[in-house]
C-alpha cells in the first residue's frame, strides 16, 4: 500500500530508507536541475578531483530543461525529460552523495544497482504536465553552465512538488511491478 509523504530537502539515508515504490511524495525545498550535457560536465569535474558547483550531498537532481518564463512567472513549463540519457552519469553522482533523481521513464540495471549501493531513490514526475508542475516552483536561479541555455544547472525552490517513487533503495521497480500485476489479470 503506497503512502502520501511530505519531504523537505536535503534527504538523508534514513529518509530515503522509508520510501517505497508507489509512494506519492510532495517535496518542499531545493531541487537542482541538470540534463545530459550538464551531467557530463559534473562527472568530468568529479573525475578530475574538482568541486561541483553545488554540494550534491543529500540533494535531488530534476532532469528538466525548463522553458523560458513569461513575464510575471518564475519559470515556464518544466516537465521531466527522459531519464535514461543520464544513466551513464547517475552512479558517479550517487557515489558523491546525491540522494534523489526526478525524471520520466525507466532506469538501467546499473543505475538501479547503484541506487541500492548508495541509498538513492528515483522519482517520476508526470510527463505532459509541465505547466502544472511549474506551479510548485517558487524560485529559480542558474548556478552553472549558463552556456547550455535551458539545460544550465539551476537551483529551484519548490513547494509541494508532486512525484511518485519508481525505484527505492531496495531494488524495487514500480514499472516492473505494474507490468507483473497486469500480466496476471
Amino acid at each position: 500500500m503506497s503512502e502520501i509523504i511530505r519531504l523537505t530537502t536535503a534527504l538523508t539515508d534514513e529518509v530515503v530508507g522509508k520510501l517505497k515504490i508507489g509512494d506519492q511524495v510532495f517535496i518542499t525545498g531545493t531541487l537542482y536541475t541538470a540534463r545530459d550535457a550538464a551531467h557530463k560536465r559534473l562527472v568530468d569535474l568529479l573525475d578530475n578531483g574538482k568541486e561541483l558547483p553545488f554540494d550534491i550531498r543529500g540533494q535531488i537532481i530534476y532532469y528538466v530543461g525548463p522553458a523560458p518564463a513569461r513575464p510575471g512567472y518564475v519559470t515556464g513549463p518544466a516537465g521531466p525529460t527522459t531519464s535514461g540519457r543520464m544513466d551513464p552519469y547517475a552512479p558517479r553522482l550517487m557515489a558523491a552523495g546525491m540522494k534523489g533523481m526526478i525524471g520520466k521513464g525507466s532506469r538501467s540495471k546499473d543505475v538501479i544497482e547503484a541506487m541500492k549501493k548508495y541509498k538513492c531513490v528515483y522519482f517520476a514526475a508526470i510527463g505532459g504536465a509541465a505547466a502544472l508542475i511549474a506551479r510548485s516552483i517558487k524560485k529559480v536561479e542558474i548556478i552553472a553552465y549558463e552556456d547550455l541555455g535551458t539545460e544550465a544547472v539551476r537551483r529551484m525552490e519548490v513547494e509541494d512538488f508532486q512525484v511518485i517513487v519508481v525505484n527505492d533503495i531496495y531494488g524495487n521497480d514500480l514499472y516492473q511491478e505494474g507490468m507483473k500485476k497486469f500480466a496476471h489479470e
